[in-house]
């Protein structure tokens, strides 16, 4: 068997996890791809990596995806069609640190937010910082990568820029730069920080090449289509009924709307603490925009 070190991945079925586990392949090591449905197996093994069934609420298949591994990158997937959503996800945190502490893993990466350092108040990201919170009182080097808002997270509204000309913003003002970063970035950087060697709790904040409004992705948009298309800020007194088509429960709809106030106030901001490392991702905005425009339109 191959010395190689080998890494478990969650979240294969997602942007950033799938992400960490091709730079991992593609750097050589093993890789154990966690997936909850057997039937996407295949898709894993194919690209060589191994494959681990579970479930993350199953604490006993967890620990076995989780053993004899020389680290994991792990992640929380938040579940915005069912209203107990935060209790689903805390659950899962606590699964999560569980398993790792009883397979006695040596470290792991944990994807997280921006605004995981507030308390209260900022909707969604209270998932994130349920994680943070759990695996800090497990006695492992863990690794905590607060992400910046992500340039895909921009996606369901290309469409209807195309064929309107407006990108309707839940972010404003529509002049005021955000820190962005592609999901691929944040997959690299994470695949990297895996491979790192440390031994205390960390934080990592990330962030792309530049910070970004909503008028500049309105901006790289009508060079994408050809065509005029002009940020447009939805009201707040409108976003029950904007998001009301959306799948989401009536408590995710609340959390996103604390999340995006949060963002939209400056609550939600990177903190000024220098013990924390940051790093920034290279993919650029219009790469990531050609690419979600090319996808609408296929």
């Amino acid at each position: 068997m191959s010395s190689t070190e080998l890494y478990v991945v969650m979240g294969v079925s997602g942007r950033t996890g799938s992400s960490v586990a091709r730079y991992l392949l593609r750097s050589g090591k093993r890789v154990r791809a966690v997936v909850r449905d057997a039937a996407k197996a295949n898709i894993w093994a194919s690209q060589g990596a191994e494959v681990a069934i579970a479930c993350l609420t199953d604490e006993a298949a967890l620990i076995n995806a989780l053993s004899g591994a020389d680290g994991a990158y792990v992640v929380s997937p938040q579940q915005y069609t069912v209203n107990n959503l935060f209790e689903q996800a805390e659950l899962i945190a606590s699964t999560i640190a569980e398993a790792s502490a009883k397979a006695q893993l040596p470290k792991l990466v944990a994807l997280s937010s921006i605004g995981a350092d507030r308390s209260s108040g900022t909707g969604w990201i209270a998932m994130n910082r349920m994680l943070e919170q759990y695996l800090s009182k497990v006695e492992l080097p863990v690794t905590f990568l607060r992400a910046a808002y992500f340039m895909e997270n921009w996606s369901p509204m290309i469409k209807a820029a195309e064929e309107e000309g407006v990108l309707s913003s839940f972010l404003a003002p529509l002049d005021r730069k955000l820190p962005m970063i592609a999901t691929d970035d944040v997959g690299r950087i994470a695949a990297e920080a895996l491979c790192e060697e440390w031994h205390e709790t960390r934080i990592i904040e990330l962030q792309g090449p530049a910070e970004y409004s909503p008028k500049d992705i309105a901006n790289s948009l009508t060079q994408v289509f050809n065509k005029a298309v002009n940020a447009s800020v939805i009201s707040t007194s409108d976003w029950g009924n904007a998001l009301a088509g959306s799948g989401m429960s009536e408590a995710a709809i609340e959390g996103f709307i604390e999340m995006t106030q949060a963002l939209n106030s400056g609550y939600i901001v990177f903190t000024d603490d220098t013990n924390i490392d940051h790093r920034q991702g290279n993919i650029a905005l219009n790469t990531i925009i050609e690419s979600m425009a090319a996808h609408s339109n296929s």
